[in-house]
């Protein structure tokens, strides 16, 4: 059993409202308006199933400790000491640095407010005094800019904030102050939470519309969360206009002489905004201040922007996991229905940032469509992030993972770190804060959005009541209630119905079950097990009564996998289905079909069955089947197979090493990516007299055809920095073979890079110990954007080598190299 505090906390009394004071914090004022949907205390939300219980632990236990241990490893605690002149040395690692320490300390809070830990208690108050000897007299924190590095640039060393759109000043000061608020709830102490006063009193100062002040925005939005969060801890109303203050601004050319553009989501005033653009881990830390600032301030121009831009991610840009961005688009949206597999970015920060916006649209407007999405993000999106031990985490999150994907970004596995960790210490404060998720109160009404068996204390007007869940989910739809109303009496109890239930993947028509996959299913519940119906509001089923001890409301959510397509629009997806089970996304994983999936596909007829593996991946329910596979035969022809078929969740993919992946999958033979049939070459091992080392030789044989010679969208090998010099790529046969063709086709980026055709090149073949050339019956063709053949005398070898002559001050390259009997 694990008691579970959640960084999203609203600092709301569930008995009455009302802000509650905090230790040696003067119990601020009820703001005049509010969410007015309170979420259930996460202190009041326990959590006893097998399946977020073992997460929650290992982040407790491992992330937590682990992502302090690597801040120290890579010097992001040490800048700190550093600026503070408590140690000698230079800047360490990238200038926003800063907020990933902030992050693991609050994630650190969380801990501490689920138990007294005195080791971690200790680390804590001698971090948080570095943290306090970095701040400058006035409040001022940014160790790249207090230790002032002469080898180190970044962008705005010349002065303070001159540099706000990617100099990350008020980005860092925003997490600071929300670990602030978290570690003064959890222990009381004012340590961190005095040097994030005075570093917002020092903004409030500086930035603003008055004379001498800056009229100006951060380029990546973060603070105003923050800044809500001291308003709510203190009362002090500066913060809280100062957080307003930064969102009137953006797009505000004409107050601000300048604007950062659609990257920063500032390109027109936020009011005038309409649709999701830019960054998305910006976007969706904005939307969520937006959504705080307008509750607290009744600014309905501000629900309007941000209802009209949560529509257009949802129809047109959401990723089926529940997540947001592609590469090539700066980490952000590429557009409507740009929703490509293979490039998806779908970042782990986006994931996070996206849930903590659905969550503020709930509180909001207590439609049950937003935990729809909220639930689709934190069983895929997010969860991908994060391996089952919890040291090693994903930054991007594709769909689709092939050959040109890991040439493109990369062997995609698991990292222990990154340069930029702003996802692993993003987790750790996130993951806490799903159980602050589950419930909410508004008047006499309790919402249940989330299911997990445990325990959850619920209070509201005068009455207390206590709700247990007992359920499987997500591996079983039974879910069962038992309300003891304690002293509530009469209230309502609003339970959402998922939209996946209902045939609804999400609330929208950019995905949608397949005919002939629907469950049709209507929702009913049993209270003390008499069936009961009754029109859903807003996604949720509605049961006033008087209730007493005992009472139990059982829900049995149809679980059978589905079938789902995209939008016509969304061009990638055509001829393809994704499955879909409870709020479980599923992938096909090359570890399960030898290495290979993306020549299978799925008929409509294809049945698949549910079962339960215990021993695998921490424990999923896998789906098998009888599928199809496509394939060439010997006289080229395009045949298919049965296949057997073993679909996992798509969080638990890469568990076992980097391997393909896909979530969404042909449905006919047409549709699927067949890999060639074996070649002398593909079937040979490759070597090189060098290679660069984002290259490989590997990729001359790997049978994939090049649009061009500067093809960079494609595995190469090149020997990259080598200039002007003799080289040579070998192959090494399965074993003694006639050959008398190859075909060569060069590596010439002209134009942007510095790789060029070959001055000239020669074959070899290996005779017994020794290297001979061919006898060519063709010259040795250097030409650009084609297949440069050379016949020659038919030899019987085990090995070839093509050696050239790289041109003057010039390298080269080969992106196939194949070989013919």
């Amino acid at each position: 059993m694990i008691r579970i505090v959640a960084h999203f906390a609203l600092v709301l009394s569930a008995v009455t409202g009302s802000l509650i004071s905090v230790p040696t914090v003067a119990a601020p004022s009820e703001p005049a308006r509010d969410y007015p949907i309170s979420p259930v205390p996460p202190t009041e939300v326990r959590i006893d199933d097998r399946f977020w219980t073992p997460r929650l632990e290992t982040n407790r236990s491992v992330t937590v400790w682990y992502d302090f241990r690597k801040c120290e490893e890579t010097g992001r605690i040490a800048n700190f000491a550093r600026a503070g002149g408590l140690e000698k040395g230079c800047f360490q690692g990238i200038y926003f640095n800063d907020s990933d320490v902030m992050k693991v300390i609050e994630g650190a809070a969380y801990c501490l407010a689920l138990a007294p830990d005195e080791k971690l208690d200790r680390y804590l108050d001698d971090l948080i005094a570095k943290i306090a000897a970095a701040q400058e007299d006035d409040g001022y924190l940014y160790t790249a800019r207090t230790i002032d590095d002469p080898k180190y640039d970044y962008p705005g060393r010349q002065a303070r904030w001159s540099h706000l759109a990617h100099g990350h000043e008020l980005y860092n000061v925003g997490h600071m102050y929300e670990a602030a608020v978290e570690h003064h709830r959890a222990t009381g102490k004012r340590s961190l939470l005095d040097v994030a006063i005075k570093n917002a009193d020092l903004v409030c100062k500086v930035f603003g519309p008055g004379t001498n002040q800056v009229v100006d925005v951060p380029g990546h939005e973060e603070i105003e969360i923050g800044l809500v969060k001291l308003y709510r801890v203190t009362g002090d109303e500066k913060y809280l206009t100062q957080a307003k203050f930064f969102i009137d601004m953006r797009g505000r050319r004409d107050l601000r002489g300048k604007v950062y553009g659609a990257y920063c989501q500032d390109h027109v005033p936020l009011v005038e905004q309409a649709e999701a653009v830019g960054h998305a881990v910006r976007g969706g830390y904005l939307y969520a201040g937006v959504a705080d600032v307008a509750a607290l301030t009744g600014d309905r121009n501000y629900i309007r922007a941000i209802d009209r831009i949560w529509k257009d991610v949802v129809d047109r840009k959401l990723y089926l996991i529940g997540s947001v961005g592609q590469h090539g688009a700066g980490e952000g949206y590429a557009g409507a229905w740009k929703l490509d597999n293979v490039e998806a970015y779908n970042e782990t920060c986006a994931a996070i940032a996206l849930a903590l916006w659905n969550q503020r649209m709930f509180l909001l407007h207590g439609d049950a469509k937003y935990a729809d999405v909220l639930e689709r993000i934190i069983y895929n999106g997010f969860l991908a992030g994060v391996s089952l031990s919890g040291d090693k985490f994903f930054y991007p999150n594709p769909l689709e993972c092939d050959m040109k994907f890991r040439f493109n970004h990369g062997a995609l596995d698991r990292s222990p770190w990154f340069d930029c960790s702003c996802c692993p210490v993003n987790v750790v404060r996130f993951l806490p804060s799903i159980p602050g998720m589950m419930y909410a109160v508004e008047g006499d009404s309790v919402f249940v959005n989330l299911f997990a068996a445990g325990t959850a204390n619920v209070g509201f007007g005068s009455g207390k009541i206590k709700i247990t869940q007992q359920t499987d989910y997500p591996w079983n739809g039974k879910i069962r209630l038992i309300v003891d109303p304690q002293n509530a009496g009469e209230f309502t109890l609003r339970v959402r119905i998922p939209g996946w239930a209902r045939d609804e993947p999400i609330p929208s028509d950019l995905y949608r079950v397949e005919a002939g996959s629907e469950t049709h299913w209507k929702p009913v519940w049993k209270i003390n097990g008499q069936a009961q119906s009754a029109p859903l509001d807003k996604g949720y089923a509605v049961i006033r009564r008087a209730w007493k001890a005992g009472d139990a409301v059982e829900l049995d959510l149809p679980m059978e996998p589905q079938r789902v397509v995209s939008h016509e629009n969304v061009e990638p997806n055509r001829g393809r289905v994704a499955i879909v089970r409870g709020p479980i996304v599923y992938c096909v994983e090359g570890a399960d079909h030898g290495g290979k999936v993306l020549n299978l596909f799925l008929r409509r007829d294809t049945k698949l069955a549910v079962e339960h593996r215990a021993d695998l991946l921490g424990g999923v329910t896998v789906l098998t089947g009888r599928g199809r596979s496509a394939q060439y035969a010997e006289d080229g022809s395009v045949v298919e197979r049965p296949a057997d078929v073993t679909m996992i969740p798509y969080y638990a993919w890469c568990h076992r090493g980097a391997n393909e992946m896909a979530v969404w999958i042909p449905d006919s033979k047409a549709n699927a990516r067949i890999s060639p049939l074996p070649t002398i070459a593909s079937t040979s091992r490759v070597s090189a007299s060098h290679s660069h080392s984002s290259d490989s030789p590997a990729a001359m044989n790997d049978q994939i055809d090049p649009k061009a010679s500067n093809d960079h969208d494609i595995p190469r090998h090149t020997w990259w920095d080598h200039r002007g010099t003799a080289e040579w790529v070998q192959y090494d046969l399965a074993g003694p073979t006639a050959v008398s063709r190859v075909e060569v086709y060069w590596f010439d980026d002209t134009g942007r890079g510095q790789c060029r055709v070959p001055k000239s090149w020669r074959l070899l073949y290996k005779d017994s110990d020794q290297w001979k050339p061919v006898e060519p019956a063709d010259a040795f063709g250097v030409d650009r954007d084609k297949i440069n053949q050379v016949r020659f005398k038919p030899v019987v070898t085990s090995a070839l080598r093509v050696e050239v002559q790289l041109q003057q001050a010039c390298s080269g390259g080969i992106l196939e190299w194949r070989v013919h009997k």
